[in-house]
């Protein structure tokens, strides 16, 4: 397996001129191939401050994070979108674009300034909606199919745009329980089959349990990265929530309220 992100002593948070809010310190974490990672912690924990840092919208405090062994400090956007991809919860600003255009604008890192999609193009927008099963929505609006069928399409965009490295926040928003079971599922048969690495955030920790081939817990005190029996055994999941509540039980392997 190919190491496609790795962090060395990162600490992340922010800057104002009432100083600096430090956020996390001292993350040294590793994304290969083939491996779907989840991201969790409660809320205001930092999650999307993380997803930020190492993506290189917002610099880090201080340490380095590295994209296919170069700093991603140096890249230039262009070069930047051909390694990753990054899939937010954000509404889609107002458009009349089809499914099929809205997925093939995940080539635009690719095509000429008039943005003409070649043979290869074309080919990598369909392979990627048939990845996702949505071919059959390509001549829909976008604003006509369901949430669920929405966040495929914006996967199936990331997909066509061909990076090693695949990164969404909180993917399963406003989804139902079918449907989060779906994508889940949908995550981890595409690292399966493409053999990227995909890192998402999620609050449906119990189905990263199940389905994460390894996952990135986040605490006031640590940030740890291990596969789920590990982190299981650890019990890294007992000090998730200061709630008590709220206790996991490692038998299970998921949450219970007590």
């Amino acid at each position: 397996m190919k190491n496609i992100l790795s962090t060395s002593n990162l600490n992340i948070g922010y800057k104002s001129k009432k100083g600096v809010t430090t956020i996390a310190e001292n993350l040294n974490l590793n994304l290969t191939s083939g491996k779907l990672i989840s991201l969790i912690g409660a809320n205001g924990i930092g999650k999307s401050t993380l997803l930020r840092t190492i993506t290189g919208i917002q610099k880090p405090l201080s340490g380095n994070v590295f994209l296919n062994d170069k700093s991603i400090s140096v890249y230039k956007p262009l070069d930047l979108a051909q390694n990753l991809s990054l899939v937010l919860t954000e509404k889609l600003p107002p458009s009349n674009l089809s499914v099929f255009e809205l997925v093939a604008l995940g080539r635009q890192p690719y095509t000429n300034w008039v943005g003409t999609l070649t043979r290869k193009d074309m080919e990598k927008v369909h392979e990627a909606m048939r990845l996702t099963q949505i071919a059959h929505l390509a001549s829909k609006k976008h604003f006509q199919i369901s949430d669920g069928q929405l966040q495929k399409v914006l996967i199936a965009r990331a997909l066509a745009q061909d990076t090693p490295l695949i990164i969404l926040d909180e993917p399963t928003t406003h989804l139902d329980l079918l449907h989060k079971v779906s994508l889940f599922k949908l995550l981890k048969k595409l690292t399966e089959e493409t053999q990227k690495c995909i890192l998402f955030s999620t609050h449906d920790i119990d189905l990263a349990i199940q389905l994460s081939d390894e996952m990135i817990i986040m605490t006031p005190e640590m940030v740890v990265q291990d596969d789920p029996c590990n982190l299981i055994a650890k019990g890294s999941f007992d000090t998730l929530f200061k709630d008590e509540n709220i206790v996991f039980d490692a038998e299970k392997g998921k949450f219970i309220v007590t």
